[in-house]
């Protein structure tokens, strides 16, 4: 991490220290989020600056964060959900406006991430990170390029290939190979996808979430679908992997900042969202994740390595052939009866 952003740290410390004070008992914010998508030392800064406590939770899906804000079994402030999640919980209410007054940092955001599709007034949303989804491989492993989602029914990798344990995801890379649109409403193509998956199943290491990046850095397995950021941190880790977008084009996605209808602490989520989106807080979180931050003065803190990657930061011309999820509201249970058949299948 470079000097500056941690000087400028330092000086958040210290408004941390004169701000904070003692007094009544502290106020909670409850952010759930992915799984090793933050660094804890961000917490620690903002319930330092802001004198609030945070009870942090994660998930491992969209889907998961979903069900549980539906039930409504628990109350969450800051919730970090991905673009056709938030169109969906933006048309079920599930979520309140923020109050883009008290977001000061969001001029610091680059436009082409506002009043994108899944939110095209930006009242509800405010962007986290964002990146694509590729194939990632062990070249001291696997002995020729793969540039296609047809190379993760090769044979010959059979039991070095992990797919993804998200639904969403891993339907969309079936729907690629085959030649539809992520976003299809062909229940025929569906199940096309559906199929190809379970014809799959044998020759696949698992399916996983956050444990892929400990399985493909230890090279127990040499292939798989992953997060760019993931990608990222992984290779860092291990100089044999390689990324790569595949050539039937894929999912260009976006992670951004909510507030659930029924938070408790709607004030510090909105401290909180704007802490986040601060360059100096938002260049440490992305430097220690991997991900790739919206905030352009964020990213010229980092690391000129990570800066000129283009897995973290792809150009314009290597996104031309992508998709961004929206919300398969009518057909919803159509692709969670798919998932279960694709999960259930020996």
């Amino acid at each position: 991490m470079k000097n500056k952003i941690l000087i400028m740290l330092a000086m958040v410390l210290l408004v941390g220290v004169v701000t904070s004070g003692c007094g009544a008992s502290e106020p909670t914010l409850n952010v759930y989020n992915w799984g090793d998508y933050i660094d804890p030392e961000v917490l620690d800064l903002f319930e330092d600056e802001y004198g609030v406590r945070v009870v942090y939770d994660t998930y491992a899906t969209n889907e998961d964060l979903y069900v549980k804000m539906k039930q409504g079994g628990s109350s969450y402030d800051v919730v970090i959900p991905s673009d056709y999640m938030i169109e969906r919980m933006i048309r079920e209410e599930l979520l309140m406006e923020i109050n883009m007054d008290n977001i000061s940092n969001l001029e610091k955001i680059d436009e082409k991430f506002l009043n994108l599709d899944y939110d095209p007034d930006n009242n509800y949303s405010v962007p986290y990170m964002w990146g694509t989804v590729g194939i990632i491989y062990n070249t001291s492993m696997i002995d020729r390029p793969l540039t296609s989602w047809a190379d993760l029914w090769d044979e010959e990798f059979e039991g070095e290939i992990i797919m993804l344990n998200s639904q969403r995801d891993t339907i969309a890379v079936a729907l690629k190979k085959l030649g539809y649109s992520m976003n299809t409403r062909d229940i025929g193509g569906l199940e096309e996808a559906r199929d190809e998956l379970i014809r799959q199943k044998p020759i696949v290491y698992a399916y996983l979430g956050d444990e892929v990046k400990d399985v493909i850095v230890g090279g127990e397995a040499a292939i798989a679908v992953v997060w760019s950021g993931d990608a990222v941190a992984m290779m860092d880790e291990n100089p044999d992997l390689e990324y790569v977008i595949p050539s039937e084009g894929t999912n260009l996605w976006f992670d951004a900042m909510v507030v659930p209808a029924n938070s408790q602490n709607p004030e510090a989520a909105e401290q909180f969202i704007d802490f986040m989106t601060r360059p100096e807080i938002a260049a440490m979180n992305a430097d220690y994740i991997g991900y790739s931050s919206p905030v352009p003065e964020a990213v010229e803190m980092l690391d000129e390595e990570i800066q000129n990657s283009p897995v973290a930061y792809p150009s314009e011309e290597m996104l031309v052939n992508t998709e961004v999820f929206k919300d398969p509201q009518d057909i919803i249970s159509e692709y969670d009866r798919i998932w279960t058949e694709i999960t259930s299948a020996q």
